[in-house]
């Protein structure tokens, strides 16, 4: 099947496309990644229990994930530019809201719905849109991984930059000043508006949104890939958000949590861009179920040896490795199986289900912790999931879909 079609405008370049794409990641990631870092702070300033503090960022994780399908489509069909656009602004006033309000409701709506509606279209469902459709795909694989080191360099680079406006400027005007910096996503976004978009209808397409999803939905390999992808948001969202508590909660200083999650975003630059590199040469499943495994064993590793600061930095290097290091293969993979002119959407819902995944991460660990005092049931919850998405991606079949001049989805 062809990739694009014999009517598709001249591709941009694919340095204007990777330099733009990998600085939006890299600021829209990098704010996200250091949300674990407010935890204490706010809870202890507003009265807030941990769970409550934990929802709102489940709702976020939701959010992001459903309105993530939404945004694909509507980058799909009038292009990345204006999802851009109009959700960096939802991103700076939802990072105002989180710093202004009072309740835990309000909070959730901010915090959760607006910040999360935002992450949608600021990160890599429609990025990846975007190089699918201009990157060619003898290079496709690469060019993910290289987006997605770029998101892995905002967390080491903004981690530590976020921990130090807490500590300098409380947490309330670090919060207002990082709003303000989102707004820098919109310039960055005028380097991607696509040739073929300036007007609707430009871009054909051999198959209606409908057909595209039944289509998709029913093969075994999209479902297993959404499978393994439930696992992935589960695992390092949990860790992102509450390590840095559990660290604390073990008496290591805030520092170490800060070094650790930096450490994560550093090792995963070069995890992500050799996944993405590999992704060119080897089976994409096996990748996938390679990572997910090491996970497990890290993770199980992690808490047999005595706690202390290098224990915590070695983990932190090697799940940095294995952190979005899924998210190039996965979605070449279902732009490999399904083509690439509903690519933004497909990874919508994809990542939707990352996104379920990492709901559950991230509130289990609140909830869990507050009525047993520990996390210890959630690493082994992570654990036993890593082996779960090891096994369900060894069977996804990555060839191209062949079909019909009429009945899609035969091979389905």
């Amino acid at each position: 099947m062809s990739s694009s079609s014999p009517a598709s405008p001249a591709r941009l370049s694919a340095a204007q496309v990777l330099i733009c794409g990998a600085l939006i990641v890299t600021l829209s990631m990098g704010v996200r990644h250091g949300f674990g870092l407010w935890l204490q702070p706010i809870t202890q300033a507003q009265g807030w229990s941990r769970e409550a503090f934990s929802f709102a960022l489940a709702v976020q994780n939701i959010s992001w994930g459903l309105f993530g399908i939404f945004a694909g489509m509507a980058a799909d069909r009038f292009g990345a530019f204006r999802v851009l656009a109009v959700c960096s602004v939802l991103y700076a006033l939802g990072l105002g809201g989180m710093a202004l309000t009072t309740t835990p409701l309000g909070f959730a709506l901010t915090t959760g719905v607006l910040i999360g509606a935002a992450q949608a279209g600021t990160t890599y469902a429609v990025i990846y849109g975007v190089i699918g459709r201009q990157i060619p795909a003898e290079k496709r694989s690469w060019a993910m991984g290289v987006a997605a080191a770029a998101g892995s360099f905002g967390q080491f680079l903004m981690v530590p930059v976020e921990g130090w406006l807490i500590g300098h400027l409380g947490w309330q005007t670090a919060l207002l000043v990082l709003g303000g910096a989102m707004l820098m996503v919109v310039p960055l976004a005028l380097g991607l508006r696509e040739p073929g978009f300036a007007g609707a209808g430009q871009i054909k397409r051999e198959q209606t949104i409908g057909q595209a999803l039944r289509e998709a939905f029913k093969y075994r390999s999209f479902q297993l890939l959404m499978a393994g992808y439930f696992v992935c948001g589960f695992q390092v969202v949990f860790i992102g958000v509450h390590m840095p508590s559990y660290l604390k909660d073990n008496g290591l200083s805030p520092q170490v949590a800060s070094y650790a999650l930096a450490l994560i975003g550093l090792f995963n630059v070069i995890g992500t861009y050799a996944a993405g590199s590999l992704g060119q040469r080897m089976a994409k499943r096996h990748i996938l179920a390679f990572i997910y495994l090491a996970r497990s064993v890290a993770i199980t590793v992690f808490l047999l040896v005595p706690l202390s600061p290098m224990s915590v930095y070695v983990f932190s290097a090697v799940m940095g490795v294995l952190w979005l290091s899924t998210v190039p293969p996965t979605n070449a993979a279902v732009a490999q199986i399904f083509g690439v002119a509903h690519l933004s959407m497909l990874s919508g819902f994809v990542f939707f289900s990352h996104q379920i995944g990492s709901f559950m991460g991230v509130w289990l660990g609140g909830l869990l912790y507050d009525k047993t005092g520990s996390y210890d049931i959630v690493w082994y919850i992570a654990i036993a999931l890593g082996v779960f998405a090891c096994l369900v991606n060894l069977p996804v079949r990555e060839a191209p879909i062949v079909r019909g001049p009429q009945r899609v989805g035969a091979t389905a």
